[in-house]
């Protein structure tokens, strides 16, 4: 597949929020399909890396409702939304540096843990399964405006997570089986859903 016009479709596919930020990234050598790294807070750009010979694989109907996905999931990150983690960060970072003026090196120790483990809450809680799951659903509104049905959208992303997994010579990991679920569900495959606390995690 020739990645020049398929990036400028998929380009066309996302929406103007998206084209903002996104920056689709021929990379041949990767092993995933597509792969879109946790933005940094200190960047605006959303580099999503694409293995064409692998994307080339899927059917159109799976690269769209795939690209639509990625960019929901990362343009969905929010590292400083008002949280009590983000609350805990600001208070160390505040300690750290009034214990570097008093040269309090225990406090210091103390004041660095403190915003790394409200940091790594922060991270954690981007990649849980609700945040998963909300990208998924996102994926579909859009999807929705660009001319697929709900159901439709949902079976394509469904199977293009199973074709990824497949085309990575992969199982399934945990998450993506719960928005496969999630997902067979809305699309009509299957009348078992995800629980509320599964959703949570």
């Amino acid at each position: 597949m020739n990645p020049e016009p398929e990036i400028r479709r998929l380009l066309d596919v996302m929406p103007a929020s998206g084209r903002m930020f996104a920056k689709i990234v021929s990379k041949p050598d990767q092993k995933f399909v597509i792969d879109a790294p946790p933005p940094f807070p200190w960047t605006s750009d959303r580099p999503i890396y694409i293995n064409f010979d692998l994307w080339s694989r899927l059917t159109r109907s799976q690269r769209d409702l795939l690209i639509l996905r990625t960019i929901s999931w990362s343009t969905n990150i929010k590292w400083f939304q008002p949280s009590p983690m983000l609350g805990l960060t600001a208070l160390g970072a505040i300690g750290l540096g009034i214990e570097l003026a008093q040269q309090d090196f225990v406090g210091v120790a103390a004041a660095s843990g403190l915003s790394a483990i409200a940091l790594f809450q922060i991270w954690r809680n981007n990649k849980s399964s609700r945040v998963e799951l909300e990208a998924d659903e996102k994926a579909l509104k859009i999807a929705q405006r660009r001319g697929y049905t709900e159901t439709e959208a949902a079976r394509a992303l469904c199977s293009a997570i199973e074709s990824v997994a497949q085309n990575e010579g992969r199982m399934l990991s945990f998450i993506e089986l719960l928005r496969c679920q999630s997902l067979r569900a809305i699309g009509g495959l299957s009348p078992v859903g995800i629980p509320d606390e599964l959703r949570q995690e």
